[in-house]
């Protein structure tokens, strides 16, 4: 590469939205030029944490020249427009799932992107985690044998009070026409595509029960269960209410597995297994996209599938019914 990329932030109103600015700073392939938001107190608050410019005007930054990609971490409902005018553009994009509120506007945004030659890819960390490629290279020895139930939990507690404060995660996260959902929405997106890697990216139905501990507006606890045509079932679970370790349980016909990232230990039945390091993660995989031409399959594949399964768990939890996946 004989120049950094030239990237720009758009939107500081995800949680991590600081964390993909501190990467583009990081990587050597690519510097941090300018920041955009529509609220000119979180846009000017994140350009000047790391010493970029920030403007409010959107369509002034697509349109320089000097500009070769973004990152998107805006609300999730105005994902579509952002990331579509951004394709249109020529900018190449990163973002935070959940990749749109909607199948369909997910698959536009792919369409727009393949339409332009611009290189798209969705931050899912955990696919390239290295207890995850040490499951799956378990579940591909055959020694779990036929796996017939699967649970993933991930929690933290930024709903919950402390000391007289709110919570440490912003209300804007319980907002339901920009967040789209709660704590399965965001956090829960993490369970939900590996569930997917584990146990089938299409399960026939999908039921959801959400509850609020800490009445913030949307759901901070939440359950979601996939039924899988060859009778395995998935237990996905989400909170905001609650810490605990991140855990992993498959269970087959002929072994089991666990994992937990409290002391990062990986085991089969009683033995335990080494944990790999974790591989290239999403943004470096995005610079090399970029700088490569190539295109991101899999992760947009399953981006896709991540939103289908996200909105029938959220039509499932509304509705209380069972909801045939589609």
């Amino acid at each position: 590469m004989s120049k950094p990329l030239n990237i720009a932030v758009l939107g500081f109103w995800h949680v991590h939205a600081k964390d993909y600015a501190r990467q583009t700073q990081q990587h050597p392939g690519t510097e941090l030029v300018a920041v955009w938001d529509d609220d000119p107190g979180l846009g000017q608050a994140g350009a000047d944490d790391f010493g970029v410019a920030y403007t409010d005007d959107l369509d002034a930054l697509l349109a320089r020249e000097d500009i070769d990609g973004v990152t998107i971490t805006t609300p999730t409902d105005v994902h579509r427009d952002v990331m579509v005018k951004a394709a249109n553009a020529g900018k190449h994009i990163f973002t935070e799932k959940l990749l749109a509120p909607t199948v369909a506007e997910a698959e536009e945004i792919i369409a727009a992107t393949d339409a332009n030659g611009v290189k798209l890819i969705v931050s899912l960390p955990r696919l390239y985690h290295g207890y995850t490629q040490a499951i799956r290279e378990v579940i591909d020895s055959g020694r779990l044998g036929q796996l017939n139930y699967g649970r993933v939990r991930l929690s933290h507690d930024g709903a919950l009070p402390r000391d007289g404060q709110e919570g440490w995660l912003p209300q804007r996260f319980f907002e339901p026409k920009t967040a789209i959902g709660g704590a399965l929405t965001d956090l829960g997106c993490h369970p939900v595509y590996l569930t997917q890697l584990f146990l089938g990216s299409t399960p026939e139905t999908i039921s959801a029960t959400y509850r609020s501990v800490a009445g913030r507006g949307l759901e901070d606890n939440a359950v979601v269960t996939a039924g899988y045509a060859d009778q395995a079932i998935g237990v996905i679970e989400a909170g905001f209410a609650s810490r605990n370790p991140f855990t992993i349980e498959l269970f087959g016909t002929e072994g089991t597995l666990t994992y937990t990232d409290d002391g990062n230990v990986l085991k089969v039945g009683d033995e335990q297994l080494p944990v790999p390091e974790h591989s290239q993660d999403a943004f470096g995989q995005w610079v090399d996209h970029i700088t490569e031409g190539t295109r991101a399959d899999d992760n947009l594949s399953r981006a896709v599938e991540l939103t289908r399964l996200v909105v029938t768990a959220n039509e499932a939890a509304e509705t209380g019914r069972s909801i045939a996946y589609k």
